[in-house]
C-alpha cells in the first residue's frame, strides 16, 4: 500500500478528534456556556465513574481471552517504558531551559504521561473502519479492547508516576512561598545566627546553635548519597493516591478481564446466546457514550490555553520536542527490539497502537492535577493548547509512518 493511501487512512480518525474537540471548545466560550466549569464539572464525574468504566469492561469482557493475554502482556511494560523514558527527557528538559520551581513537576509530568485514553479510543477504531486499512479484517476485533487496555492501564501509571512528581513540587513551591512570608523569628541585628551573642536578648535559650552539622573541606554540608537517594523515594511514594491508582477504570479493567477469561462467567454475560446477554448490551450501550463526552470535555479545557499564560516558550517547544520528536523515534527502536526478542506477536495492530503510545500529546489528567494543587493552571492550558495544536499534525504522520513500517 502507497505512503499516500496510508496517510489518508490516518487522517481521517485525526480529522474526527478535532471536529470533536472543535465543538467542546466552542460550547465551552463564554457567549455558548454550555460546557462551563460547573458543566465539565458534572460531565467529568459521569465520564469518570460511569461512561469509562463501562466502555473498559465491555470491550474487554468481549475480546479478552486467556490466549490473548499472551500477546497482551507486553503493553503495560510498553507504557511504563513511555513513562520512564518521558520523565528523563522532562529532567533534562527542566534543566536545560531552567524552569521554575513550581512549574517542574508539571513539565515532567507532560512529558511522561501521554493521552492514553480517548484518543486512542476513536483513533485506532476509526483507522479499522476504513475501507483500505492496512491490518485486515480481524482490525476492529481486537481495537477497541487494546484501547480499552491502554486507557486502563494509563490511568495507573498517571496517578501513581506522574502525580506524586507534581505534587512534590508543588507542595515545595508552597512550602517556600509560605516560608518567605513569615514573620522572623530573631532581629534584624542577631546577625550571627550560629554563635551566641550578647546583643541577642534571647541567645541563651538556643545553646544548640553552637553545633555545626558536618561539613566538607568546602563548607557544604555532608549527605549521604544513598541516604538522600532513599528519603527521596519515601518521599515520592509516599504522596502516590491509592484512591486514584485504582480508580474506576482500572478497577473494571480487573472485572473485564475476570469475565473475559473466566469460561463459565463469559458464557453467562458474553454471545448472543447468553443467559444474561442483555446485561453487556446494556454496559455497552453506556460506554458509547464516554468517547463522544470526553472528547467534548478535552476541547472545553482548551480554551484557558486561549488567554495566555506567563510560561515560557521554549518550555512549550522543548514539551512539544519531547513528545512529537524524541518520544516517537525512541517508541520506533522500543517495539521494533520487543518484536526482535519475540516479546510482542507478528500482530501488526497491536504493535501499532505500541507505537502511537509514544506518539500521544499530554494527558489532559496533568491539568487536573495542576487544579488540584492550585499551582500552575493557566501554564498547563497553554502548554496543553500548542501541544494538541501540534499533536493534529504530528499523529497523522507518524501514524502514516508507522502502517508503512508495519505494512
Amino acid at each position: 500500500m502507497g505512503f499516500l493511501d496510508l496517510f489518508v487512512v490516518a487522517v481521517m480518525p485525526v480529522l474526527k478528534v478535532l471536529l470533536v474537540t472543535g465543538v467542546g471548545l466552542f460550547l465551552a466560550t463564554d457567549r455558548i456556556n454550555l460546557l462551563g466549569p460547573e458543566a465539565r464539572n458534572y460531565l467529568n464525574k459521569i465520564v469518570f465513574y460511569l461512561f469509562g468504566p463501562s466502555l473498559v469492561v465491555s470491550n474487554l469482557a468481549e475480546t479478552v481471552t486467556l490466549d490473548s493475554l499472551v500477546t497482551m502482556w507486553f503493553m503495560p511494560v510498553n507504557i511504563f517504558l513511555t513513562f520512564i523514558i518521558g520523565s528523563a527527557l522532562g529532567w533534562i528538559l527542566i534543566k536545560i531551559t531552567k524552569t521554575p520551581e513550581h512549574l517542574r513537576g508539571m513539565v515532567i509530568g507532560c512529558c511522561s504521561a501521554g493521552n492514553l485514553g480517548n484518543l486512542l479510543l476513536i483513533i485506532v477504531p476509526a483507522v479499522c473502519t476504513e475501507s483500505n486499512t492496512p491490518f485486515g479484517d480481524s482490525c476492529s476485533t481486537y481495537a477497541e479492547a487494546y484501547a480499552s487496555l491502554s486507557m486502563a492501564v494509563g490511568a495507573i501509571f498517571i496517578w501513581s508516576y506522574a502525580y506524586p512528581f507534581v505534587y512534590a513540587y508543588a507542595s515545595k513551591s508552597m512550602e517556600q512561598n509560605s516560608s518567605e512570608e513569615a514573620p522572623q523569628l530573631f532581629p534584624d541585628s542577631c546577625t550571627e545566627a550560629l554563635l551566641p551573642s550578647s546583643d541577642c536578648s534571647n541567645s541563651e535559650d538556643y545553646s544548640g546553635q553552637g553545633v555545626l552539622p558536618l561539613t566538607n573541606s568546602d563548607g557544604r554540608i555532608k549527605i549521604p548519597v544513598v541516604k538522600n537517594t532513599v528519603e527521596r523515594i519515601k518521599i515520592i511514594m509516599g504522596k502516590i493516591d491509592l484512591k486514584r491508582v485504582f480508580a474506576p477504570s482500572a478497577i473494571a479493567a480487573v472485572v473485564g478481564f475476570i469475565i473475559g477469561t473466566i469460561s463459565p462467567i463469559r458464557k453467562v454475560l458474553i454471545g448472543d446466546n447468553a443467559p444474561l446477554h442483555v446485561v453487556d448490551t446494556s454496559v455497552s450501550l453506556i460506554g458509547e457514550a464516554a468517547i463522544p463526552c470526553m472528547t467534548l470535555i478535552m476541547g472545553a479545557n482548551l480554551l484557558k490555553g486561549l488567554k495566555g499564560s506567563e510560561v515560557s516558550m521554549l518550555v512549550i517547544i522543548g514539551i512539544v520536542a519531547v513528545r512529537n520528536i524524541f518520544l516517537p523515534l525512541l517508541g520506533i527502536g522500543v517495539v521494533r527490539a520487543a518484536r526482535h526478542f519475540g516479546m510482542v506477536g507478528s500482530d501488526s495492530l497491536y504493535q501499532f497502537v505500541l507505537m502511537l503510545q509514544y506518539a500521544l500529546p499530554p494527558a489532559m489528567s496533568v491539568g487536573t492535577m495542576t487544579q488540584l494543587f492550585q499551582s500552575g493552571q493557566g501554564e498547563s492550558s497553554m502548554i496543553m493548547l500548542w501541544t494538541y495544536a501540534v499533536a493534529s499534525i504530528s499523529l497523522t504522520l507518524w501514524s502514516t509512518l508507522f502502517m508503512w513500517l508495519l505494512s
